[in-house]
Parts: structure tokens; sequence; C-alpha cells
């Protein structure tokens, strides 16, 4: 993971049996249960939505993947209903005695297969679990399970049309609120089987024998759309990373070229292993998230690291903000010389072997240096464009007093406080009561972790 939480150490020393035991819900609950999503049985996807949030909340605690936790768990919400939000419960049907049979029924097989393909086997205190089929098994179900997906997906879509459809005809409404719910339900419709048809695009291209079914017509309208970012692939990585050692880009400044050399200590990325990292999702700060992908680069393909070396080769208060101020050398003095040293970690961040060079030592005049940034055009230029004094001094002033704030607290101090303002109920007084005592309880948190 680009940047460790404080319990990533913790979840990593987990037993192997545990820890392959987490691996297998992983994969359940991301290859498995998403399908379940289509099955148009409030309970079935209630139970989906729930494993899926479990997973999302694991993620959350064991690494910083910054806002994307949110936004999933945001996408998953359209899984809910208004039974769910606002507690309109139904009477007991049989349709609902129905659905809870499909559901226990649908898990239950669930859980049998996972048995049978991951080997789950108790063993005094311990599940263990190995994988039971081939990766090219693995393919052939792969490929096959996603058209019958897509072809499933359409039919619960027009189902559920169907019979929203049929609620509004045969409601006891008067003509004109009849009309108009026909012409919506018709309207939202036809959009949601747009976008459904599009996103099966992106869904069919995870497999070619899938990806070959796609008619050119759907694949048109995908095209047309994706201009306008309504459909999109999603991932944060397309392979594993880190798994024989996470590499880690170390900067290191000095005022000879013997050294002795000094590191430079980051906000939120590993670096001296004698620190803990920060909780910092959702916050997503990108200068330590690149230097997470720069180390599996080269510095010749990452112009922006040179070009932020040769700034703090210059003293550029505006690049030291972005730096770990009270554990990093020359800061009130930039150093002669600032080297790239690239080393890999071991069992998370603790422990650490140093690689070798990732680039030379430079001086803030090293011809290579400057010939590299100059043909990139990432030399610092002084504008001569005439700047409005007040507006300047107004944002001078914003931003002198948001660089002593810490990014994490100040986002989930605010977060909390609407998160409590929407909660709360009531007078305003017992608003600003309950909001200045969740604010505060997360400050006594924050500061305690």
């Amino acid at each position: 993971m680009p940047l460790p939480s404080p319990l990533s150490w913790y979840s990593h020393h987990l037993p192997h049996w545990f820890l392959s035991l987490v691996q297998v819900f992983a994969n359940v609950s991301e290859i498995i249960l998403p399908f379940l999503f289509l099955v148009p049985i409030r309970s079935v996807r209630m139970t989906s939505f729930v494993f899926q949030i479990v997973l999302q909340i694991c993620i959350v605690l064991t690494g910083n993947f910054d806002f994307s936790n949110m936004l999933l768990v945001t996408l998953l919400l359209s899984l809910l209903d208004d039974q769910f939000f606002y507690g309109r419960k139904k009477s007991l049907s049989k349709w609902s005695i129905v659905g809870t049979i499909f559901n226990v029924l649908i898990h239950g097989a669930i859980l049998y297969g996972v048995v049978l393909l991951f080997s789950l086997k108790i063993n005094g205190t311990r599940i263990n679990s190995e994988i039971a089929f081939t990766k090219s098994q693995f393919d052939n179900i792969l490929g096959q399970g996603l058209t019958y997906t897509i072809h499933f997906g359409l039919l619960s879509l027009a189902g559920t049309v169907l019979y929203t459809l049929s609620n509004v005809l045969f409601d006891n409404q008067g003509t004109g609120s009849k009309t108009f719910g026909i012409i919506s339900t018709i309207f939202y419709g036809v959009i949601a089987i747009l976008l459904f048809f599009s996103n099966t695009v992106p869904l069919a291209s995870l497999h070619p024998a899938s990806n070959s079914t796609i008619n050119p017509a759907i694949r048109a309208t995908y095209n047309r759309l994706h201009k306008l970012h309504a459909v999109n692939q999603y991932g944060l990585f397309s392979k594993m990373t880190g798994i024989d050692g996470r590499p880690e880009i170390v900067l290191e400044g000095s005022n000879s070229i013997e050294g002795p050399w000094k590191e430079y200590n980051f906000l939120y990325k590993p670096g001296n292993v004698n620190h803990s990292l920060p909780f910092v999702a959702p916050y997503a700060p990108k200068l330590d998230w690149q230097m997470y992908w720069a180390a599996y680069s080269t510095y010749d393909k990452q112009p922006w690291l040179l070009s932020l070396t040769h700034r703090l080769l210059v003293g550029k208060s505006e690049v030291l903000a972005l730096l770990d101020k009270l554990h990093s050398p020359f800061v009130q003095q930039p150093p002669k010389y600032i080297r790239g040293i690239l080393y890999k970690s071991k069992s998370a961040w603790w422990t650490r072997e140093k690689v070798g060079e990732y680039f030379p030592a430079y001086t803030k005049d090293s011809p290579g240096l400057i010939e590299f940034l100059k043909a990139r055009n990432l030399l610092p230029t002084i504008s001569k464009q005439v700047v409005n004094p007040i507006w300047k001094q107004a944002l001078d002033t914003i931003r002198y007093i948001t660089n002593h704030l810490e990014a994490t607290l100040l986002f989930w101090a605010v977060f909390t406080a609407g998160l409590a303002l929407i909660c709360t109920s009531g007078s305003s007084k017992k608003i600003s009561q309950n909001t200045f005592y969740y604010t505060g309880l997360f400050y006594f948190m924050y500061f305690f972790l």
C-alpha cells in the first residue's frame, strides 16, 4: 500500500493462517459477492452490502487509500432503500419470506463453494485455507461468468423497471400524478438501461471471451459517453506491488560530497524507521503518494522529483512546507548536495535495507540537473505579471494559516462537525452543544491516538 497506517504493522504480523483466511474473505467479497448486487431481492442485496462495508472498514483501518474507500461506500449506498433510511417496515408477506429463503440458499451455496474452492479445514483453533483451483480454471469461469452476468443484470434491470411501472399504473392516484409517474419512470428507466449497456463495455473487457461478445453499437455508445466520464473503469492497482519488499526513496542532503548525509523526512510516507505513521485517509497527500510510485520507476522518468530536489537545494519555503520540518535537516539553510537513495522495506516499515543510489548527488547549479529541468520547462521562473496586491495579501494570509494546520485533523474536524449537525435534531442550542461535544471528542481521540 502507498501509505501504511499505524495498524498496518500489526496486521502484517498476524498469524499466517489468519491472513490467508482474510485473503479468502477479500477475494469472495470483491469477486463473487458484487454479482449479487444485481439480484432483485432486498435481503440478498443487504447481506452483500454488509460484507462490502466490513471489507471497506478493514481496508481503511490497515491502509491509507485516500478517499477511494469513501467513494466505494458512496456507491454501495445505492443498494439501500427507503426502508433502510426511514425505517419504513413492510408487513410480513409471502414474498418477503420467499426472499429470506432465497437469501439463505444463495449465501449458503456461496459458503459451500468457498469451502470447496479454498479447501477450508478446521485444525484445532485454526482454519486452514488453500486454493483448490488452477489459473486456467479461474480464467474459464471468469470468461463465462461475465457473459452470464451481463445477461442476468439486463433481465434484473428490465424486471425492476417493469415492476416500478406496474406500480405506477395500478396506483390509485389522479390522472396528472399517474401521467407524471409514468413519464418519469420511463425517463429514468431509459437512462438506467443506457448506462447499463455502457457499463457492459468496461465489465466485459476484463476477459477476452466476454469482450468479443459486445455489440459494436454498444461500444460506440460507450465511447461517446466516455467523454462525459459517466461510465468508467475503476481500480487502484492493476497488479500487486511490494510483494518482495517495499521500495522506498529517501532524499539525503549534505554540505560535502563526502558526507555526512542527513535524511529528509516526509509527513506521511515511511521514512525514519523509528517513527510510526498516522491515519491520513481520506486526505490524499499527493507528494507522499507520488514518492511511493516513483520508487517503482527511474528518476529520469519522474521529472517532478528532480524539480523537487532543485527547489530543496534553493530553499523554497513552499516545498519545505510539504515535508516534516520538525524531523528534517536543512530547514533554515539548504544543503549544497542532495541525493536519492533507494531502500527496500521488510516487514512493513520498521526495518529496511539499502539497495543503492536512486539518483546521484546534485547541487543547485549542477549542469545535468539544470539541463534536465530546462528541457522540461520545470525551472522556477519569476512572474512579471502584475498582481493585485490586496488579493495577493489575502491569499498569502490564507496559505500561511492553512500551512500551520495539520491537514488530516482539519478535514476530520470539519467532517465531524458537519456530521454532528446532520445527526442531531432539536433546538439550535441543542445542536450547538452536540456539535461542540462531538467535535471536542474527536480532537481528544485524535491527539490521544
